[in-house]
């Protein structure tokens, strides 16, 4: 009885697409912008995937949560993107890509003085470009992972790849990321 009572509940929250986007965009658009780079794209796919959901609505089976849903919409219009764009899109990415530093420097702290603020800024450098050396699948995984804190079940689901490649592929993006931003663990 509660499944039919969660199944009409999800089914009214797509069917509030005002709701639907002030619950979910911020989070989506984060995931999006880190993954390709690009703000402006990343305004637009998230649109694209809130606008595909919506239209699927009646295709949600429920099996997953919403945000996994659509993270996996989002998933897949990053990837229709990446085709169209290839090895171009990469390099406009670069150059109007969002400046982890910068954003890095809003973080709220009253604990932490200039010098940590400074290190913690050095640091999101040298993590954001050894993003940029990663294959897609692998820096697609590590934000799911570690920008969105998903569940490796949830990356599975919203990558459609099996759980086990999910961790091939996080091991991988760590292992580059350690070795390349010099930190040990």
């Amino acid at each position: 009885m509660n499944t039919v009572r969660d199944a009409e509940r999800t089914g009214s929250e797509l069917d509030d697409i005002e709701a639907l986007v002030r619950t979910y965009r911020a989070r989506l658009l984060r995931f999006v912008t880190f993954s390709i780079g690009d703000p402006d794209l990343a305004e637009s796919i998230t649109q694209d995937c809130f606008l595909k959901a919506y239209n699927g609505r009646a295709s949600f089976r429920g099996d997953c949560s919403v945000n996994t849903w659509l993270t996996s919409i989002a998933v897949n219009l990053i990837r229709d993107q990446q085709r169209l764009q290839k090895f171009r899109f990469w390099r406009q990415a670069r150059a109007t890509a969002i400046d982890v530093t910068e954003a890095a420097s809003f973080l709220p702290s009253n604990e932490c003085s200039p010098e940590t603020r400074m290190l913690v800024r050095e640091r999101a450098q040298q993590v954001q470009a050894a993003l940029g050396s990663l294959s897609d699948k692998q820096r697609t995984v590590f934000l799911m992972r570690f920008m969105e804190e998903m569940e490796l079940s949830e990356i599975a689901a919203a990558t459609q790849m099996p759980l086990n490649t999910v961790k091939t592929h996080l091991h991988r993006a760590l292992k580059s990321v350690r070795a390349q931003a010099g930190t040990s663990r």
